[in-house]
């Protein structure tokens, strides 16, 4: 069992990184990523996290705000407790803090690129993964205009991306995505609605039925799992969750209600790599799919989506795609640039493989704090 000896610092950023395109969901515009991230040093090495959480409380509870108090007032002085420890002493330590996964994840995060960087090796063989290319898929927002959501979809196709996930809401979904599928035949199309619906609107998501979805993302309530059961029952489109899975017991919950097909398994909402882990083991033994989701992360979380999915199980195209997708600058030498084949390679070099470029954190950063 690998072990840091001890920590010397702890310093906070948040950046402001403009998108190259607005990003529109059911719940939100977002026009940057104003991202939280996390430095730890333990002699002279040190790991990046980043916090997957957004200035305002729409996709969950957890916010930049609340995630900086949590991982300053608790998170840290916890681990600053602890001499010589392994990562599973510290989960076993924030477990007495209920909740706030993103903000755990983010320092989870951070000392797994420390200790593998500490240790010499990549971050995948550190958590038990295997070296290979990865799977890429891309996300697309709400489009008003359907000429652009055809660009869009055209160029992702050329690209050779495994997956299109193109996202909904009540008003725009059943006729965009016929004409998609009938302009598309041939494309892996998901649909993503982030919570836009009630289990009152099955008649509208029974249409979905005929236009061959490898699964529709979320339809319910953000926090349900128990009605999304009876919707499962009532249509063929396999059901993914995302938003309601927060750790293994939801995900164990959801197996046993028969609520999904598939889970999205978004690494900084279930609390980090380690329990993402597990919850794909659980899924896999269960005959249910998982993949790794997306939350608009700068090069340092998108790099840790791109190791999580070297674990077993995650067979299915995830929200990795490249980084020139969303930002035109990124704060890290290694930008996500897919393949000929639409595959992405694991970042070359110890723990995440990619490093933060001191004049780009400069530029965008808007906050700095050392709390150790």
């Amino acid at each position: 069992m690998k072990r840091i000896k001890k920590i010397d610092s702890v310093d906070m950023y948040v950046v402001r990184l403009p998108l190259v395109k607005p990003f529109e969901t059911s719940f939100s515009v977002q026009t940057h990523r104003e991202a939280l991230l996390l430095k730890i040093t333990s002699d002279d090495v040190s790991g990046w996290g980043e916090c997957v959480t957004a200035p305002d409380p729409y996709y969950c509870y957890e916010t930049n705000s609340t995630s900086s108090d949590i991982i300053k007032d608790f998170l840290i002085p916890i681990l600053m407790t602890l001499k010589s420890f392994s990562i599973e002493t510290v989960l076993q330590k924030f477990d007495r803090i209920r909740g706030h996964n993103m903000a755990k994840a983010a320092v989870e995060n951070a000392l797994l690129d420390l200790l593998a960087r500490q240790y010499g090796m990549p971050l995948f063989q550190l958590i038990g993964g295997e070296d290979q290319k990865i799977m890429s898929g891309i996300s697309i927002g709400i489009k008003d205009d359907m000429d652009n959501l055809f660009e869009s979809i055209q160029g992702a196709s050329d690209k050779k991306y495994h997956r299109i996930k193109i996202k909904i809401k009540k008003g725009k979904d059943v006729e965009i995505l016929k004409a998609v599928r009938k302009t598309f035949p041939f494309i892996r199309l998901m649909a993503d609605a982030n919570a836009d619906y009630a289990l009152e609107d099955i008649h509208i998501l029974k249409q979905f039925d005929a236009f061959d979805l490898m699964m529709i993302e979320q339809p319910l309530n953000y926090d349900d799992i128990y009605f999304h059961s009876f919707l499962q029952k009532k249509i063929d489109t396999p059901v993914c969750l995302d938003e309601s899975i927060k750790n293994l017991n939801d995900a164990k919950t959801a197996v046993a209600l028969g609520s999904c097909k598939i889970i999205n398994i978004k690494q900084g909402r279930v609390g980090g790599m380690m329990t993402s882990k597990a919850i794909a083991a659980y899924c896999t033994d269960k005959n249910i799919g998982v993949w790794s989701g997306g939350m608009l992360e700068t090069g340092i979380g998108r790099a840790f989506n791109i190791h999580l999915q070297t674990l077993p199980g995650f067979v299915l195209p995830g929200d990795t795609s490249e980084t020139s997708r969303y930002f035109t600058e990124d704060i890290v030498d290694k930008p996500v640039v897919l393949e000929p084949d639409g595959f992405i390679k694991i970042p070359d070099g110890f723990g995440t493989g990619v490093n933060v470029l001191s004049e780009k954190l400069d530029r965008f950063k808007i906050f700095h704090a050392r709390i150790v």
